[in-house]
């Protein structure tokens, strides 16, 4: 008998699996008529939310901006629907609302719940905003009833949300793992090697590619530990474990700043809780 286990990875923010049977997306129904509700405003990379005690919560019941275009639909959250509404960067939060960052690596504070929802908040917009026109012959597309696609009217191409799968990889060589860390982290911040698939490439060959290209060694026994979607703006990063197989560290210098081994003990600052990077290292970092 096969027995399948569900990665813990569905419990990471921005999985819309944390939000469980309380959100059910826009597809599968009709847009209600009372144009009130849950508020996801997002702005830029922030969602604008009402301070709550030590927490935070979406804005609820009439919408608290000026509509300067219809809401987008999202679906509906315990029992009231999502409305989403892009927010002007330059734009000061009314009274009442503060600017929280959706960005782990730049210290996001909102519960899962909301990171959960404003991550597909980010990727709808941005599906709205890349998906208007056919990509065949250019013409304004439709939506398609009852899902996230869109119709061309005049040669009928159909196009759905673009993921961008990318892998994630944790090294390990004994009680030691590989980490790397790019310019633009936090001084002393490590992560792992990520990286998008190639067309017509397997998800263990862009594994043991990306290490090869970006770190110089070779990597077997590549399993796979579980996945995170990951709306900036629209991948899907699915996590491995490796072992060293070969080969000395060097460093892509146009890719990463550095690259090295830690003792497991002893590892550096990293990502926060947020990130499959984290889980992936908590859980899987000793040998």
């Amino acid at each position: 008998m096969v027995v399948v286990t569900t990665p813990l990875t569905v419990h990471l923010p921005f999985n819309r699996d944390i939000l469980g049977g309380e959100f059910a997306p826009a597809k599968r129904g009709d847009k209600p008529a009372d144009g009130r509700g849950h508020w996801i405003l997002v702005q830029g990379q922030h969602l604008l939310v009402v301070p709550d005690g030590e927490g935070h919560r979406l804005p609820e019941g009439d919408c608290p901006l000026p509509l300067d275009a219809e809401p987008f639909w999202l679906g509906t959250y315990r029992g009231a629907p999502c409305w989403v509404v892009p927010v002007a960067a330059d734009a000061a939060p009314p009274s009442g609302l503060s600017r929280e960052t959706m960005v782990p690596m730049r210290g996001a504070r909102l519960p899962d719940t909301l990171l959960s929802l404003g991550g597909m908040a980010m990727q709808a917009l941005w599906w709205e905003s890349t998906s208007g026109h056919c990509p065949r012959c250019g013409e304004r597309t439709t939506r398609i009833e009852n899902e996230w696609g869109k119709r061309c009217p005049a040669c009928r191409y159909e196009h759905y949300p673009h993921l961008h799968p990318a892998t994630i990889v944790l090294v390990r060589d004994g009680d030691r793992v590989l980490l790397t860390r790019k310019a633009e982290w936090a001084p002393g911040r490590y992560a792992l090697i990520a990286g998008f698939v190639d067309n017509g490439e397997s998800l263990e060959a862009c594994v043991a590619r990306e290490i090869k290209e970006e770190a110089g060694i070779d990597v077997k026994d590549i399993r796979y530990v579980g996945s995170q979607n990951w709306p900036f703006p629209s991948q899907m990063m699915i996590g491995f474990v490796a072992t060293y197989a070969g080969g000395e560290v060097v460093v892509d210098r146009e890719e990463l700043e550095d690259a090295r081994w830690f003792p497991c003990g002893a590892l550096p600052s990293l990502p926060s809780r947020h990130s499959i990077s984290r889980f992936i290292i908590d859980h899987y970092a000793q040998p």
